[in-house]
């Protein structure tokens, strides 16, 4: 099988005026007002988790290329300068000092929940709005913030919806393997959840460090649990060490992943082992015109040599069309006051088969959530 992973050295397309080149003077004049709106994005560009970084990027990016090319909005165009914190929380408290300091208008596209946690106080203090992180954790979600703007299901609504799809097949023996941070720690409090409502329990949890492929004594564990299906919460490379290794150890049950795995990189990483394992999503279906946005976003990668259609890059895409519409109705005068309450408005809206719901005192506008399957060419079954 030929693997379809997306470029992950970003390189001569993306171009300097994403890559955390400009000048404090430049974003300043830049951020919300003159011609131009600049967003800032930390987010993994290297290291074990780059592909789900450099993939929501693209995603993003795709879309507010073509809408400059459009002319923008109500005359400003939309640009997005990113920094790599390699989806570690100390790294993304610097970029984020930067990239406040600097003058963006809004912070966009973080990638991780303890990431994202670090900077989220650095953004709130400087009432920054914090758009569209890829985190479904409730510590995102509550306490409310003014000025954090969900666009995904929660982690809550994955498990559930992957839980209720177990039981229309029986299985009533579980397993969490998750990542030992925040992100990890969201998903399991889900599945405990999702599980509790049926009187169920884990029969065994493990866990994997952040950045880390080391998952053999994890595997030992759960195994060791005779399990019927494992569910999963962690970053492509872990999750994809760990189901190699189960099955070379006899685990013959179903995988399970939420979203944030990365569905693409996962498929990449495991090749012909992908057969059979499930994730979770919450946006629409990226590999075919299923519904218009699939559509619009497939049509924009036609001339686009090396980068493919996947989940991730379809996230950055629609969370760039929702903030841009954000935008439109925020007016010429933006503040990003103006900003907040025009995403409050965004009421009953449909991007093109994806709804969204935000409301004053609703800052998640989504809980879409549908469960696909991996095929072991490449493919992604719904």
């Amino acid at each position: 099988m030929q693997r379809r992973r997306v470029i992950s050295s970003l390189g001569t397309w993306l171009g300097a005026s994403v890559s955390g080149v400009w000048s404090g003077a430049a974003l300043a004049q830049a951020g919300g007002g003159g011609n131009r709106i600049v967003l800032g994005q930390s987010a993994p560009f290297s290291g074990k988790a780059e592909q789900l970084g450099v993939q929501y990027h693209l995603g993003a990016k795709l879309f507010f290329d073509e809408l400059n090319a459009r002319g923008g909005v109500n005359g400003r165009t939309i640009e997005l300068v990113r920094l790599d914190d390699g989806y570690e929380p100390e790294r993304c408290v610097a970029n984020t000092k930067q990239l406040i300091a600097d003058g963006v208008f809004a912070l966009f596209g973080y990638v991780g929940t303890p990431t994202a946690q670090a900077a989220l106080p650095l953004a709130t203090e400087a009432k920054v709005p914090f758009f569209a992180p890829l985190s479904g954790a409730q510590s995102l979600r509550e306490p409310f913030n003014r000025y954090v703007f969900h666009v995904r299901a929660s982690v809550m609504d994955e498990t559930s919806a992957i839980v209720r799809q177990t039981q229309s097949v029986g299985i009533r023996k579980f397993a969490v393997f998750h990542q030992n941070d925040t992100d990890g720690q969201a998903g399991l409090e889900g599945v405990k959840r999702a599980l509790k409502a049926l009187d169920l329990a884990p029969l065994a949890t493990a866990t994997v460090d952040r950045n880390s492929i080391e998952v053999s004594k994890a595997v030992a564990d759960i195994v060791a649990a005779r399990p019927e299906a494992i569910i999963q919460i962690g970053a492509y490379r872990a999750c994809a060490s760990f189901i190699r290794q189960a099955r070379q150890k006899g685990f013959m049950g179903n995988f399970y992943n939420v979203s944030f795995v990365g569905t693409q990189a996962l498929m990449d990483e495991l090749g012909s082992e992908a057969k059979g394992v499930s994730v979770s999503q919450v946006v629409p279906f990226p590999y075919a015109a299923a519904t218009p946005l699939s559509r619009e976003y497939i049509a924009v990668h036609k001339d686009q040599r090396g980068i493919v259609p996947n989940y991730s890059g379809m996230e950055g895409y629609v969370a760039a069309k929702a903030f841009a519409e954000a935008v439109r109705r925020a007016g010429r005068n933006l503040t990003r006051e103006g900003f907040v309450a025009a995403v409050e408005s965004l009421r009953d809206v449909d991007l093109g088969g994806f709804p969204l719901d935000f409301a004053p005192d609703r800052h998640t506008g989504s809980r879409f959530v549908e469960l696909t399957l991996l095929t072991g060419d490449g493919r992604v079954r719904r």
